[in-house]
């Protein structure tokens, strides 16, 4: 999921440097919600682990 936001993130400033402005904004809302949805991933992985008792790192 990180790897896809980051994908986004390097096509919106490669389509911004190019002057695609609507591709580079809609990369860049994209890789914005990606970014969100592997946050909330990432805690609620963080919370099912801490109540199996088991080790988050």
């Amino acid at each position: 999921m990180l790897g896809w936001t980051l994908i986004f993130a390097i096509l919106a400033v490669v389509a911004g440097m190019l002057g695609f402005f609507g591709l580079a904004g809609l990369a860049a809302s994209i890789a914005k919600i990606l970014f969100v949805v592997f946050l909330v991933l990432l805690v609620v992985n963080f919370v099912i682990r801490a109540f199996r008792g088991q080790s988050v790192l």
